[in-house]
């Protein structure tokens, strides 16, 4: 009985676990020997594709345009979130639930609605075909999201914690800074969590909103097609390394995030 408890769990992250085998296993393998064998791992191992994309700068400027524009509207969603979200929970004004359920309704809207209204403006203003330009466009739809679940953290922290602070001679913002953040990092490190992977694997806008200088690396893996046919090696080798930030984050918030699905409003 105890095998079987742990039998289809390991089946089902074995499952899951095996298109990211697949791409890695791809990536060190030449496109002839993708298309020509079917293979569990590589039979001519090569590290072409990543040296290709190491050397290329076509390659590793859309990995740095894309980790540009992901950590600056990561930064800009939760430091504007921070206070709105506090707003919300604290204070009762007129049409704030009309105006909390609007900010959601921003974030159910599909980007391909804004993808030409962005493209005009920002390149009436010169933001076009930048790393901020994408940043901006990515508001709309991390803020929102940002707000509503850390009005939930908010909420669940007695109001007395902030009347204590008062009495003792805080300030609001130092108050804010080194007591009431610290109480809800769990709801923040969601927040990074989810902010950081929509706007990582968001590619409409930030593929309209950029052309060259800027261009992330999700567009640049569109243009891989040569006379040959698609370089399958190196579009695996591309995806390989997508993963790594998005590894990174949740290793880094992974304490918070268990703490923020159990407490949190996600």
């Amino acid at each position: 009985m105890k095998r079987a408890k742990w039998l289809v769990p390991t089946l089902y992250i074995l499952f899951l676990l095996l298109p990211i085998y697949w791409l890695i296993s791809m990536s060190f393998k030449t496109t002839n020997e993708i298309l020509g064998t079917f293979s569990l791992w590589p039979r001519e191992f090569t590290l072409n594709n990543y040296i290709t994309i190491f050397t290329d700068p076509t390659w590793y400027n859309g990995y740095f345009n894309s980790l540009t524009y992901v950590v600056a509207n990561t930064l800009l969603s939760v430091s504007v979130a921070l206070p709105a979200a506090y707003a919300f929970s604290r204070y009762r004004f007129l049409g704030d639930k009309h105006l909390f359920f609007w900010l959601l309704t921003n974030r159910m809207a599909p980007p391909a609605v804004f993808a030409l209204p962005f493209f005009q403006l920002y390149s009436a203003v010169g933001l076009f075909d930048t790393p901020m330009a994408v940043a901006l466009a990515h508001c709309l739809f991390n803020i929102p999201l940002a707000v509503w679940i850390l009005e939930g953290f908010m909420s669940g922290v007695p109001k007395e914690l902030d009347e204590t602070a008062y009495v003792d001679g805080y300030s609001f913002w130092r108050f804010f800074i080194r007591i009431f953040i610290p109480t809800i990092a769990a709801g923040i490190g969601v927040v990074m969590f989810f902010t950081f992977m929509f706007s990582w694997v968001e590619l409409l806008l930030a593929k309209t909103l950029t052309s060259v200088e800027a261009k992330p690396i999700a567009a640049t893996m569109t243009r891989t097609a040569s006379t040959s046919g698609y370089e399958l090696g190196l579009l695996a080798a591309a995806g390989t390394l997508t993963i790594v930030p998005g590894a990174f984050v949740i290793y880094f918030v992974r304490h918070h995030i268990a703490k923020g699905f159990a407490l949190g409003r996600v």
